[in-house]
């Protein structure tokens, strides 16, 4: 995500990269140390949307709640 946010996010908006794995087999503190490095690191300057890389018709609700309420506190523009 750090390379594309290199070379394409000055002029178009990215988004995703958070895996199906990491929501079915991690906990809740690791989905938010995922999301906190991965809004770091590519959403400096705006054009970033945080969203899982795949669909998701199954999973844990704990780190799925966990990715989006991180999200909404951490990953906001100012």
């Amino acid at each position: 995500m750090a390379r594309a946010k290199e070379l394409i996010g000055h002029t178009l908006c990215i988004g995703g990269n958070v895996p199906a794995g990491l929501i079915l087999t991690r906990t809740p503190e690791e989905v938010k140390a995922y999301c906190k490095n991965l809004i770091d690191v590519a959403a400096k300057g705006g054009g970033f949307i945080l969203s899982t890389g795949t669909a998701i018709d199954e999973g844990k609700a704990d780190t799925l709640h966990a990715m989006i309420d991180f999200t909404k506190e951490y990953g906001v523009y100012a």
